[in-house]
């Protein structure tokens, strides 16, 4: 189960615009997120994962694709939601960011969806005014809600995936 996202995957050519309102959305649960489609390279089903010590518990060590040792993320896990045993439905959603490639383990894929900018709402300040992390904004869609999550602040410094070249 390999698909491959890029600009073309549409089978149109796509300026940064009309990419910035598409989400690939997965579920965890019963609960649905959306990553920007920018972001994503492609989609496996699970695979090995080799175990690597001293990692935060939701980072579930590395794996193999092609050759390149790619790091993998439980974003259940990372949302402290109980684990659950990997099955057929469980995917890993290869992003890039900052030019390095990262897995993130889902409970399954859902779809390609538009959600233009006028339908996004910011997330709510949590308690001590913070904004909440991960959220980028919340969708809102005829039939659901997708919170959009920002890949960047899933990733991070300190797990030491991404290094700034700074």
């Amino acid at each position: 189960m390999s698909e491959e996202f890029s600009q073309n995957a549409l089978g149109e050519e796509q300026d940064d615009a009309s990419v910035s309102d598409k989400y690939l959305t997965f579920t965890l649960g019963d609960d649905e997120y959306g990553i920007n489609i920018g972001f994503v390279t492609e989609i496996i089903g699970i695979v090995p994962i080799t175990f690597v010590p001293d990692l935060p518990p939701f980072v579930k060590g590395i794996v193999n694709l092609r050759g390149q040792m790619i790091p993998v993320i439980d974003v259940r896990m990372r949302f402290q939601k109980e684990p659950i045993e990997y099955n057929d439905r469980t995917c890993v959603i290869v992003i890039q960011i900052r030019d390095v490639p990262v897995g993130f383990i889902v409970d399954s894929v859902a779809a390609c969806e538009e959600i233009p900018a006028e339908n996004v709402i910011p997330p709510p300040s949590a308690k001590n005014g913070a904004q909440h992390g991960y959220i980028l904004g919340i969708g809102r869609m005829e039939d659901k809600i997708v919170l959009l999550l920002d890949c960047e602040k899933l990733i991070d410094d300190d797990m030491g995936i991404i290094h700034d070249s700074a």
